[in-house]
């Protein structure tokens, strides 16, 4: 078998721009941490970080880029409008790019399919929904400042209402969405293949003390490749065509997520870990003032 290189795989994009498969999360890395994972993740070679203007670490995501002496044009960042600002994508995306003390995106998302109120965040809303948000987020890319478009958290039925909108005329690049043996998707992930949908998995190991950890189809796996669950679990997501988005604070986890290179997973052993029945969600919609999971893509 020759060998893999993975730390230096990358997808093309609808746009003809390549994706790192391999990035550094940033959802709930904790300030004062969050600054020293971004640098330790580029200093062992990772080129993909992703945040969110949610997250509240995007200053500290700056800090820890220009702490790593990585020059900017070497990485592929992402980050995410959030719902409050969906009538006002143009103000968020001036603020995001202070935050991050960068003058351009490599890949912009729109965090959620919900237009919620600034006032009331249960609230979303009358006369406004993603469709509309869609359009303005669209207008950004004549700025220059944002190098691809992209969508996240979205199913199968929205995106089927968004690209069949008149006033959609950019098919999103990217559609980053929770990815792991627990919610593998396998519909939406055959539907965004069919649009030309790049897909990328956040929370790829079910989270922190996931379930995963013990499940014993991994745990096997691992233990014959003398790999550690973790990177079982990412080399699955790999090997399905998905960009992956490990999220820790711990540099030597940090450094560990990205041990992709010289080993791989056999099809035999991809299957096996498709055939694990259990079935959760890290993230639901719950907390948001309108339903967004529709239990269609599985």
């Amino acid at each position: 078998m020759a060998e893999t290189k993975n730390t230096s795989k990358a997808f093309k994009l609808n746009t003809g721009a390549a994706i790192p498969a391999i990035g550094l999360g940033t959802w709930q890395s904790q300030p004062g941490e969050v600054g020293k994972a971004v640098e330790a993740a580029l200093r062992a070679g990772y080129r993909h970080i992703d945040t969110a203007f949610a997250y509240g670490n995007e200053k500290e995501v700056g800090e820890g880029i220009r702490a790593s002496g990585v020059p900017r044009e070497d990485i592929w960042l992402t980050t995410k409008l959030d719902n409050p600002w969906h009538k006002r994508a143009p103000e968020a995306l001036r603020r995001s790019l202070e935050n991050l003390g960068t003058d351009y995106l490599d890949l912009y998302l729109m965090h959620w399919p919900s237009s919620t109120t600034p006032e009331d965040l249960k609230k979303h809303y009358p006369d406004w929904d993603f469709v509309d948000t869609w359009r303005e987020m669209q207008k950004l890319m004549d700025t220059g400042k944002i190098r691809n478009l992209g969508v996240s958290n979205f199913g199968i039925k929205n995106l089927e209402r968004l690209l069949n909108e008149p006033s959609c005329k950019i098919v999103p690049a990217v559609n980053q969405i929770e990815l792991h043996p627990g919610n593998p998707s396998p519909k939406l992930i055959a539907y965004c293949a069919e649009k030309g949908i790049h897909c990328s998995g956040y929370s790829p190991l079910g989270s922190s003390d996931s379930p995963l950890y013990k499940n014993e189809t991994i745990a096997s796996i691992a233990k014959a490749k003398d790999r550690s669950v973790q990177q079982v679990m990412l080399m699955w997501g790999l090997k399905k065509g998905w960009s992956v988005l490990p999220k820790s604070v711990n540099p030597d986890r940090v450094k560990a997520n990205f041990n992709m290179d010289g080993w791989d997973l056999t099809d035999e052993e991809v299957a096996k870990i498709d055939s694990i029945p259990e079935r959760f969600k890290v993230c639901g919609d719950a907390w948001l003032p309108v339903k967004v999971f529709f239990g269609d893509d599985e």
